[in-house]
């Protein structure tokens, strides 16, 4: 099928593969992640040695890529909890017209900043700043994929998840990384349609549709 633009109202995904497995292999080299797709397929970008940073392996990104189509031309895309920038930096290389990167620690922002100009992604912003208090203060309805990826141990995914819901616009999409799973009846009670859910090792990752 192919991708869904912005304006369209009903942005279905692609049938589900099967979910992945992942690997320390999966994310490259140590200290470095290897964009999988779009204009800068094989480019591989920096990870620092910080605790808690814990880039997406690439067959975890490959899968949500083909859910949601692997041409996101016109699409406005918040990664709310950058880290490594691999979701975003992926999302950009595929043709969004706008990525906005969040990250509170000020060695990870600035190596976001670094990447991008290295790239040349002038669709890409970098914010230094708390992803839940920059996303209250955000336009509503100016996203059609927000990416989160919290900490782990900070129980932080229902509080991000709420604050990303006003966030997007009509048939947005939400992917959520998690330590455990969220089941049809917790987003339904936020007001999502769980569209995808896999899995690869202890993380639990989510394909969320805003319901019309």
């Amino acid at each position: 099928m192919p991708p869904v633009s912005r304006n369209h109202p009903d942005r279905r995904a692609p049938a589900s593969p099967h979910a992945p497995r992942a690997s320390r292999a999966d994310s490259g080299a140590p200290g470095e992640i290897r964009l999988i797709g779009g204009r800068w397929k094989r480019t591989r970008l920096p990870v620092l040695a910080e605790p808690g940073l814990r880039p997406t392996p690439d067959r975890v990104r490959e899968t949500l890529f083909n859910w949601l189509g692997q041409d996101l031309s016109g699409w406005r895309v918040l990664d709310a909890f950058a880290g490594t920038g691999a979701l975003g930096f992926e999302a950009a290389s595929r043709g969004a017209v706008e990525v906005v990167l969040l990250e509170q620690a000020p060695r990870a922002a600035a190596q976001l900043q670094q990447a991008a100009v290295r790239l040349g992604a002038t669709m890409v912003e970098v914010r230094r700043t708390d992803a839940l208090a920059w996303m209250a203060g955000a336009s509503a309805g100016h996203f059609d994929l927000v990416l989160l990826d919290p900490p782990f141990g900070a129980d932080l995914f229902d509080r991000a998840l709420q604050a990303a819901l006003r966030l997007l616009g009509e048939g947005g999409w939400i992917y959520l990384e998690a330590d455990r799973p969220f089941d049809e009846s917790a987003c339904a009670a936020l007001g999502l349609t769980l569209h995808r859910h896999g899995r690869a090792g202890m993380v639990h990752y989510h394909l969320l549709k805003l319901h019309p």
